[in-house]
């Protein structure tokens, strides 16, 4: 029987701010409590309003510790934004034991080592260190190198680095609610943990979660993390694009893009929008718009979306080299056509990613990052309170409980 516990995560989000606070059982998980709240403070997946977000977090987790019946003092949270970035990063130490046998030890002190690449120029801090490989006395490709005998230990390391101020504003707006954090995540990796599979990881696959203001991308070769950016558009640009056009509200546009938006036309007819089919808005003459305007405008912003990730991958030399292709997620997955819209400009297999084996609930690839923080934090405190393993994949298959109320 899995030791009792709670795990809060919090995903702060351009569009909306959501909380997860679930149990482990024998098999699982107990969803305890799910709450969300429009995001306020928060532009382009950056806190800017350290105050109002704080204010948002605290209500959220006084509707969760009402659920919970419990005092919620630590969460998993999220970190967001076009200033988290990658940088590739190699460490060297001598192996310490007389004995040669490399160590943990060793091996957090290689890990170190490859930390204190100069950031500070720019202001930069380090979220989080990926090991890609460890090389033994100039043999590489290891994964584990821990028992291995040698003199020189080096390793290859991927750091994900962000903007120190803007680090400190999420902190700030978590810790200004009464929390402490237990672990800041980039959003790249909390979705790709929710959604891909470690065959996927193996083979070489692309994550993209599209969210509101940001569009995280993650590349994985031979079963870890190579690469990761983030760009300063999303889906939220998608209905600010068909207000303006429109001329219309940001809540219409937004109607306009969930009820009738696709990333192409399903006829070349231009059609309008029967009269049934009109959006009303109060105190203003109802709407009347071509499918294929709409349709056009969608596809501007996608394509430009699309265009920045297959210029990255072409810089990474990845733009052909990876059978798993394209995994999307995120808010904007939902968008009609976008799989078929990748799939044609980038030339890559494409899917919609959704937290895995979810069954029972709203299987939603908005919710993949929220997920994702929940997954993390499960093998976090498991491997903390005991020494079992979790199983690889299915933890999500036995989730008991709903997540559709925090699906928008």
């Amino acid at each position: 029987m899995a030791k009792q516990y709670i795990i809060t995560a919090i995903d702060i989000g351009s569009g909306f701010i959501k909380l997860l606070s679930v149990t482990p059982k024998k098999d699982g998980f107990e969803i305890l409590s799910s709450h969300q709240a429009e995001s306020l403070g928060v532009r382009k997946g950056v806190v800017v309003d350290t105050g109002r977000v704080s204010e948002i977090i605290s209500s959220l987790v006084s509707k969760a510790e009402e659920d919970t019946g419990t005092v919620i003092d630590s969460v998993y949270a999220n970190i967001g934004g076009s200033h988290v970035s990658s940088i590739s990063s190699k460490g060297l130490v001598s192996v310490s034991r007389a004995d040669r046998k490399i160590s943990k030890e060793d091996i957090d002190r290689v890990i170190a080592a490859a930390r204190t690449f100069p950031l500070s120029s720019n202001n930069r801090d380090v979220i989080e260190t990926i090991a890609k490989e460890f090389i033994v006395d100039g043999e590489s490709g290891i994964r584990d190198a821990i028992g291995m005998e040698g003199v020189r230990l080096e390793a290859e390391t991927l750091l994900l680095c962000g903007f120190a101020p803007y680090i400190k504003n999420s902190s700030q707006a978590i810790t200004g609610s009464g929390l402490d954090i237990n672990e800041l995540i980039p959003d790249s990796l909390a979705s790709s943990k929710s959604v891909l599979s470690q065959k996927e990881k193996e083979l070489g696959v692309c994550v993209l979660d599209i969210g509101a203001g940001t569009t995280s991308m993650a590349v994985y070769e031979e079963g870890t993390l190579s690469h990761s950016v983030v760009f300063p558009v999303g889906s939220g640009h998608i209905t600010n694009d068909i207000a303006i056009c429109f001329k219309t509200d940001i809540d219409t546009a937004e109607k306009i893009k969930l009820e009738y938006g696709m990333c192409k036309e399903e006829s070349k007819k231009k059609t309008k929008v029967s009269a049934d089919k009109k959006i009303k808005v109060e105190g203003e003459e109802p709407l009347e718009f071509s499918q294929k305007m709409l349709s056009d405008i969608i596809n501007a912003r996608v394509s430009e979306i699309f265009s920045l990730v297959g210029s990255e991958l072409k810089q990474i030399a990845k733009q052909k080299d990876l059978p798993a292709g394209l995994v999307i997620t995120g808010g904007g997955a939902k968008l009609p056509g976008i799989k078929d819209h990748a799939k044609k400009q980038l030339k890559l297999p494409c899917k919609i990613g959704k937290p895995k084996e979810s069954i029972g609930f709203a299987a939603e690839p908005a919710l993949s990052t929220l997920c994702g923080l929940a997954l993390e934090g499960f093998e976090i405190e498991n491997d903390t309170l005991t020494s079992s393993k979790i199983r690889k994949g299915g933890i999500w298959g036995k989730v008991t409980g709903l997540f559709r109320s925090l699906v928008p």
